[in-house]
């Protein structure tokens, strides 16, 4: 059987977009609802919940996002657990973009599972690529980073703010840069306040 355009952009596997035409008629669904979701007050919290509720794939009830929030497709989009995006954060969800419980993504940071070709002409015809993101569990983006398609955060890692992060990302471990890589390990030694129990 014949996959359909949202098959292939569902599926977890990287794609080359040229040889169908992107359902457009879902991005101004997507764009209808992000401009409604950024124009909520602070106190419309039932509001916010219902946008994103038809606006995810999957949309767990403690995911909360600061406007202003813009999205491709919205569907390819599953928040599993406690999700805070801060302001002006964007995803490019060509392919599924996994949150993971409690994950905390700072401001200004896109996580962007479109690219185009390197070639300019092949760029000029709208030929396109996609691969899907992983974030793990517990794991904290900090502001004004880029996580391209592909890419698997590993669980309770943190990455620093200002990061691209176009490779995986291995669980436990602070990262940063550009490109993005492994500066340590985290440990008990990082706990902020002494008396503050980890729970299992």
């Amino acid at each position: 059987m014949k996959k359909t355009v949202l098959d292939v952009m569902k599926g977890m596997e990287p794609y080359c977009s040229s040889n169908f035409d992107m359902p457009l008629d879902l991005q101004i669904k997507a764009k209808t609802l992000c401009w409604e979701y950024n124009q909520t007050g602070p106190k419309d919290k039932e509001k916010r919940s219902e946008l994103l509720k038809q606006l995810f794939g999957d949309c767990h009830p403690l995911t909360f996002i600061e406007p202003s929030f813009h999205c491709d497709y919205g569907f390819n989009i599953h928040t599993q657990g406690l999700a805070v995006m801060n302001y002006n954060c964007v995803i490019l969800d060509t392919s599924p973009v996994e949150i993971g419980p409690n994950v905390f993504i700072g401001p200004g940071t896109v996580l962007a599972c479109s690219g185009h070709a390197l070639l300019g002409f092949q760029r000029a015809e709208g030929i396109g690529t996609s691969a899907p993101i992983r974030i793990g569990k517990d794991v904290w983006i900090g502001a004004n980073c880029t996580v391209c398609g592909g890419v698997t955060i590993g669980d309770g890692t943190v990455i620093g703010a200002g990061s691209v992060v176009n490779r995986d990302i291995p669980a436990g471990v602070v990262a940063a840069g550009v490109p993005c890589r492994v500066i340590r390990e985290i440990s008990s030694e990082d706990r902020v306040f002494p008396w503050s129990a980890e729970k299992e």
